[in-house]
Order: C-alpha cells, then structure tokens, then sequence
C-alpha cells in the first residue's frame, strides 16, 4: 500500500509530500506522479513519471489499497479530461481512497474556474471509488499575487465590490490538511470545505498591507470591463481575465466567505491570518 500524490513536483504537491514525511510516513510508502524523474529526484520518495495528457502512462502508477490525491490540473478546460484519466486508472487498481482537490462550495460554486471541478467530484461519485472531497477556498498568495507592488502604488486594484469577503488560507495550510487525510483514518465519503478562519475584504487587506509595509495603501474597486482590460495590458491572457473578474464577481456573491472550520479542524491549529501571509510575501 502507498500514498500516491499526482501532480507531485508542483508547489502544493511537494508541501503535501513534505507533511507526510514530517508526520512519520516512510519514504518507501510514499509515491509521486510526476510528468518528469528529473524533477521529481529531490522529493526523496518512489517515482512514476505520468502525463495527465497522456493517460496510458498512469498504468501501474496504482495498487490496490492505496490512498491517492489527485492534485487539480492547470489547464481550464482540458482538466476534465486529464483528471478522467486518474479516475480511470485508480478504479482499474481498486485504490482504497481518491482524494481531490476541488473547489470551494463544490456543487454550489457557480463561477466559470468551478465547472471542472464540479464534474471531477461527479466522475469520482460516478466512479464508485471511496472518496474524500477537499474543496479549497482561494489560496491567500493567490488572492493577494502582488502586495509588494501594492504597496509600492499606494493600491489595490481590482473589481471586488468593497463588502465582498473571501477566507483564504495559505497553500501550507491546505496541503497540511490533504496529508492527514491521506495518512489518518474516518475520511471515506466526506467533503470538506477548506478555508481560512476569518473572511477579510479588500479594504482590509489594503489596510493590514499599509500597516506591515509602513505606507498608505487603499482598495480601489474598478467594473469588471476595466479590470479585465488592466489584467490583459499586463501581459494576462484573456481567457484568464476574465475567469478572474468573475470570481471577483463571485466573492461579490459571498461565494467564498463561508468559513465552517473544516481546515482548521483537519490541522488541528487555527488557520494562518492573513497578516502573517502579507509579512511572508513582503520579506
């Protein structure tokens, strides 16, 4: 039996990896799927070198009895696909566990970056497979990409109306929460809705950002037309703009200021506060 992690050499891979390690699980049981050998050689683990675009390569990357995260993949709209194939392959091995990392809200997440994830939960379910749902909220550095270069303007810019609340927690935080499920027990069938502790607004993102950093900063809320076109002027391609200013509308909607303590509980610790990110970032 292993724990087999897809996905393995991006940035929330290798952390989940990581916390595996840390909690005890020994490196023989742990395996990482991974498009390259080469960059996958530091992880310390077993590798199986795997294309989600390529779904003859997960052939033995899966035994019976293992517990297995399917990482998302990067490519919006392609992903359902890609994860089809991990889906496929896990049944055909008869692992004890798939573990996804989706969205938050799941099948109540109604914004364009949801809809792949909505239909890998429905695959899975389709599936038959035991399962565990691990429905991340935004991640904070996601959420908060440039703070230097906020800092540096004075603001905040984007199309976030000024009451609209998102609770994020750092990508540490959601990949210490995937290696519990993965190394402990009573996980079979649910779905978890991870996030951080506390739903901030932008406005009180500009504010703690002023405090750290020493300097003015405010939120300036902009249409979704004129965001997308400064996202597209900065080199954004257009597909992901405006996937971006719709979640800018959704977290207008209150589509991801729901904080039930899913996270928290999993970590056994309160979630990361959002200054403790922006210092990160600033350093």
């Amino acid at each position: 039996m292993s724990i087999v992690i897809t996905g393995a050499t991006g940035q929330l891979g290798r952390l989940v990896i990581a916390d595996l390690l840390a909690a005890g699980v020994p490196a023989g049981e742990i395996t990482a799927v991974a498009r390259s050998a080469e960059k996958a050689a530091d992880l310390g683990v077993r590798v199986h070198v795997a294309d989600y675009n390529q779904p003859d390569t997960f052939q033995g990357a899966f035994a019976a009895g293992d517990r297995v995260l399917l990482v998302s993949g990067t490519d919006n709209g392609q992903r359902v696909p890609q994860h089809a194939a991990v889906v496929e392959a896990a049944k055909a091995a008869d692992v004890a566990q798939l573990a996804y990392t989706g969205v938050f809200g799941g099948p109540a997440a109604d914004f364009t970056l949801a809809d792949d994830h909505r239909a890998t939960e429905q695959l899975i379910l389709d599936s038959g497979l035991p399962y565990t749902f691990l429905r991340n909220n935004w991640y904070t550095e996601l959420a908060v990409p440039d703070a230097a270069g906020a800092l540096a303007r004075g603001a905040v810019v984007n199309s976030v109306d000024a009451d609209g609340r998102i609770a994020t927690a750092p990508r540490e935080d959601y990949a210490e929460a995937a290696a519990v499920v993965l190394h402990t027990d009573g996980h079979l069938g649910a779905a978890y809705e991870l996030g951080g502790d506390h739903a901030w607004t932008y406005g009180e993102y500009a504010a703690e950002l002023a405090r750290i950093g020493g300097r003015p900063v405010t939120h300036k809320t902009v249409s979704g037309a004129e965001f997308e076109a400064i996202l597209t002027g900065a080199g954004v391609p257009p597909f992901m703009a405006a996937i971006l200013v719709d979640v800018d509308a959704a977290i207008g909607r209150g589509r991801l200021a729901g904080t039930p303590g899913d996270l928290a509980k999993l970590i056994g610790r309160p979630t990361t506060p959002l200054a403790d990110t922006i210092a990160k970032l600033l350093a």
